[in-house]
């Protein structure tokens, strides 16, 4: 699989990754320290804490890291949760949990791509 065919494949956009990131060889290497990325598994443990702040700022960092590497499904996704859980209130709205859901899988396909690619 080459780096184009598993953006492919992850929903991602490759013409705009490598805009901003003219290398392959490095667009590799950042997806690959993608799968070290903590944000995503704040995000899970934050909102089962029931720590709407704290899950907010996970579900933001997980956007931004999205959006700095083109990985469109999973940025979308990200970014639903993320102003689900902008509003200031004491508890996390049902509707975060659902929006979680679909991180969950975008975020699992992204990575099982990623590890296909990197042959791990």
């Amino acid at each position: 699989m080459t780096i184009e065919e598993c953006y492919q494949k992850m929903g991602g956009s490759y013409g705009e990754v490598s805009a901003r990131i003219p290398s392959a060889g490095l667009i590799s290497k950042f997806i690959g320290r993608f799968l070290e990325d903590g944000s995503f598994k704040a995000l899970c443990d934050e909102m089962q804490a029931g720590n709407r702040e704290e899950a907010f700022r996970a579900a933001h960092t997980l956007k931004g890291v999205c959006a700095n590497l083109s990985l469109t499904r999973l940025l979308d996704a990200a970014s639903r949760v993320t102003e689900i859980l902008r509003p200031k209130a004491d508890t996390i709205p049902e509707e975060a949990f659902s929006a979680l859901e679909e991180v969950r899988q975008a975020y699992q396909s992204t990575t099982e791509t990623i590890r296909e690619y990197l042959g791990r």
